[in-house]
């Protein structure tokens, strides 16, 4: 089974570091597997667009399993390889962990100075669907892959968890475990962007329940992406 790691990325300066740590991460814990860094031409930068190039240059290399990695999440190795071996067979997206840890500024300083993550000081999220998500390819297509309307900070987790659990028919497939996101400077989280992007989550929560309403929201997100990909040309 070939396993490609993408990461999305666009460089700033505190988040460099934790850049540098997650890659050194999934070197050690995927020692044959390639790791990717993507980014877009998105302005401001879009996460969910990074997420979606990533799968098709994973698939474009061969990739039966993508791991879907954020630039500050350092996942363990157990549930690592059991989220790879159930994308591979279940047809969902997999999830890493039952438990969400926010190192913050003092955990993160922790680890650094060597101090094992699961020793660090933390804050867990609840709740949380982020992070680091694996799945095959196909799987991905089949949840529409993600909403490049989000730009910037927010929502589009969540967003892909609603069109999960409405056209596979449950929540992404969550493995025990822990992962662990690294401090860096918060992206801004108000503004006129800030507020579609949760007023666009909204609309795909309420679609939770209705396959075909979810099947319309991504239809019209599919040609919104098609009229930019013109403009590109």
């Amino acid at each position: 089974m070939r396993v490609v790691v993408a990461i999305p990325w666009r460089p700033q300066p505190d988040r460099v570091y934790a850049h540098g740590l997650t890659v050194a991460r999934y070197r050690e814990l995927l020692p044959n597997t390639e790791t990717l860094s993507v980014d877009t031409d998105h302005q401001p930068f879009c996460l969910a667009g990074c997420r979606n190039k990533g799968v098709r240059l994973a698939e474009d290399l061969g990739a039966d399993v993508v791991v879907i990695g954020d630039a500050d999440t350092l996942p363990e190795r157990e549930p690592l390889l059991a989220a790879i071996e159930g994308a591979a067979r279940n047809g969902k997206v997999n999830l890493p962990y039952t438990a969400y840890w926010s190192l913050r500024g003092d955990g993160t300083a922790q680890y650094r100075r060597g101090v094992p993550l699961h020793k660090c000081n933390h804050f867990e999220v609840p709740g949380a669907c982020s992070g680091v998500l694996v799945a095959t390819p196909a799987t991905w297509r089949a949840v529409g892959g993600q909403d490049e309307r989000f730009l910037g900070w927010g929502a589009e987790d969540a967003a892909f968890y609603s069109a999960h659990v409405a056209l596979l028919g449950s929540e992404p497939v969550r493995h025990p475990g822990r992962v662990y996101s690294l401090t860096h400077e918060s992206a801004t989280k108000e503004g006129p962007q800030y507020s579609a992007n949760f007023a666009l989550c909204f609309r795909y929560q309420q679609a939770q329940g209705d396959p075909d309403a979810m099947r319309a929201l991504i239809a019209e997100r599919e040609a919104v992406d098609a009229e930019r990909a013109v403009g590109r040309a």
